[in-house]
């Protein structure tokens, strides 16, 4: 066997995994598919998702799914006016039984974090947060602890119930790799979605347990390694930094994009080659992933939000106007 074949056979057994991955998560989440293959890019590009979207579409029951499915730790976190750092992190306590002081680690030491109405929690308790997000690591009271990885946050916020929220500041925001918006299922899948929670449930409890345990979290970061190590054209590069740096000077748009976002449209469309079965990414994965990438790292003047513009038509207005690659 060549390189070559062996390289194919890679490819089309990390094709299958996934396939199966979002399979599974399927069993559990009725439609939602654009919201899935986005949690699965981050997850394959070591990176956090921000969701948008009215309550009781599903969030909780996306990551929940995800965690069953690759044998992760899941928790959630309900973000409050008054939670605190320490309610996320941890904290040290005294242990009366052994008479010492021991850590009581908190719920951001798992696999797949779910931060609910993350802007219902001031910038402080953000601030903890969004740190472990990029340091992978947490500091309690001088301690370090490493989290177990892979580590997925995926942070939702209420686009209507704007009355007591700390609106994410920029730099913030720019921490995620993906922003998505999940919105009302179709007719056929809401029939789908509330037969199956109807029958033989007592309650609207979310059921995972039709989700199979089909990858271990060490197949993730094995998963992610060989995504990182994918063939990218320095063409594809300057192509990603050109969309970027539209973003700067573009009219109607108050602040454009940081460098992170050129990093981050290379990840997620590594992960989108990724998903599509094929080993090198093309241009079409970056302005596949664009919107999603760069739609928090833009601000919009004032006078295009009055006229009830929103980031993605500015960003398909760049995307058709800077010029692609021929590779």
């Amino acid at each position: 066997m060549n390189d070559s074949q062996g390289q194919d056979q890679l490819s089309e057994k990390v094709l299958r995994k996934l396939g199966q991955l979002e399979q599974e998560i399927g069993r559990a989440v009725i439609g939602q598919r654009q919201v899935v293959r986005d949690a699965t890019i981050a997850l394959l590009a070591g990176g956090h998702v921000l969701v948008e979207g009215v309550p009781g579409l599903g969030k909780t029951l996306l990551v929940r799914s995800l965690a069953a499915a690759v044998g992760g730790v899941f928790n959630r976190v309900q973000f409050t006016p008054d939670l605190m750092p320490s309610d996320i992190s941890g904290h040290i306590m005294f242990d009366r039984k052994s008479d010492s002081f021991r850590v009581r680690k908190g719920p951001v030491f798992c696999n797949f974090l779910l931060a609910d109405e993350i802007n219902r929690a001031p910038a402080k308790t953000q601030s903890a947060l969004l740190e472990v997000m990029q340091e992978q690591q947490v500091t309690i009271e001088g301690q370090s602890f490493e989290l177990d990885l892979p580590f997925l946050v995926l942070a939702t916020q209420n686009p209507i119930e704007q009355e007591g929220t700390y609106p994410l500041p920029q730099a913030q925001l720019d921490r995620f790799l993906l922003k998505v918006f999940i919105d009302y299922p179709d007719i056929e899948e809401e029939l789908q979605m509330v037969k199956q929670i109807t029958c033989d449930a007592v309650a609207d409890k979310l059921d995972v347990s039709s989700v199979k345990e089909v990858l271990q979290p060490e197949e993730i970061l094995s998963l992610q390694r060989y995504t990182s190590k994918l063939e990218v054209d320095e063409q594809i590069v300057a192509y990603a930094v050109k969309i970027v740096r539209a973003t700067r000077d573009w009219s109607g748009i108050e602040s454009g994009s940081g460098p992170r976002g050129s990093i981050s449209l290379l990840r997620a469309g590594r992960a989108n080659a990724v998903l599509s079965g094929r080993r090198f990414v093309t241009p079409d994965d970056v302005k596949a992933v664009a919107p999603a990438v760069l739609r928090h790292r833009i601000k919009l003047s004032a006078d295009l939000e009055i006229e009830g513009y929103q980031p993605d038509d500015v960003l398909k207005d760049i995307l058709s106007n800077v010029e692609a690659p021929r590779v």
